[in-house]
């Protein structure tokens, strides 16, 4: 009795261990492959996170090349039309102010539309961007509609006077100014991309030393040049780039030290003061200030397509 006794415990015991190694090899085969299925998964979630960052980068050059002939050209060619007539004002140049302000005021709706038929939005400061020219263009339509109606009462020189105090063309212009500040800002976004040095945001602090100004990349530069064209709602017929050179060229010549100019925005005072910038300033000294600086392939920045 007892030996079969014996017997039945000793194959009890040998099916118990039997089933608790079975268990515990279970137990650690389900672990490794639920670690496995988990690697898998968020190795694959990974890999398609990247794709997908790279397939939606909001800022790649074709994006800034689009926006440049589909919506900044268009409201370039209103400005620069919108400039000469101006000067012709304040040359007393023309008789027929009527007819160049209703001129410009068809110009400005065209030009509109024209910057609206494509979608923008895709990229933010680009979309942006986008709906501050239309909104400025459209702003501008109506301003030479007023100054149209003006004309047939004014002089050329109380014309160009009321145009530039009127709230619209005001409006207009800081919608202009806002939706170059947002272009500006993306390049740097775009530079960010391709340089991990360069920042993708930069605020310029309320004191920006000249020694400071120096390391900065030209991308920053030229954002922080068409900051300071808002901040001092400055609508003008050069672009940013040529601000920031006559800067450079100002600090590298010596003369803002031999001035005892320390700051980025006393130099860009006297510059703008002054009327010491012009249109192709930046091409005309680009060789000469800038060894292979990082910009996006725009005809503005090319001295071959200007």
């Amino acid at each position: 009795m007892e030996k079969r006794l014996t017997t039945t415990a000793m194959l009890f015991s040998v099916g118990f261990v039997f089933m608790l190694i079975c268990t515990v090899g279970a137990f650690f085969y389900g672990i490794q492959i639920g670690k496995d299925k988990t690697e898998e998964k968020y190795a694959a979630a990974d890999e398609g996170s990247a794709l997908a960052a790279s397939a939606a980068t909001p800022y790649q050059q074709q994006d800034l090349v689009s926006f440049y002939h589909t919506v900044f050209l268009p409201y370039r060619e209103f400005q620069n039309e919108w400039f000469a007539a101006m000067n012709k004002l304040s040359q007393g140049k023309t008789n027929e102010a009527t007819s160049m302000f209703k001129d410009l005021a068809s110009l400005a709706d065209d030009k509109a539309k024209e910057a609206s038929s494509v979608d923008m939005q895709r990229s933010p400061l680009l979309g942006q961007s986008q709906i501050s020219y239309i909104r400025s263009l459209k702003l501008f339509n109506e301003a030479s509609l007023k100054a149209a109606t003006s004309a047939k009462t004014l002089t050329t020189a109380e014309l160009k006077k009321n145009v530039e105090q009127e709230k619209t063309y005001q409006s207009a212009s800081l919608f202009a100014l806002t939706a170059q500040q947002a272009y500006y800002s993306a390049m740097l976004k775009w530079a960010a991309t391709v340089n991990t040095d360069i920042p993708s945001e930069y605020t310029s602090p309320a004191m920006l030393e000249l020694n400071q100004w120096k390391n900065l990349s030209i991308t920053v530069k030229n954002k922080l040049m068409s900051d300071q064209l808002m901040t001092r709602k400055k609508l003008t017929t050069y672009y940013p780039q040529d601000l920031t050179s006559r800067v450079d060229e100002f600090v590298v010549s010596g003369q803002a030290s031999k001035m005892k100019l320390h700051t980025l925005s006393s130099v860009v005072d006297l510059l703008i003061n002054t009327e010491a910038v012009r249109s192709g300033d930046f091409l005309a000294s680009m060789s000469t200030l800038y060894q292979k600086p990082l910009l996006p392939q725009l005809p503005f920045f090319s001295v071959e397509t200007n």
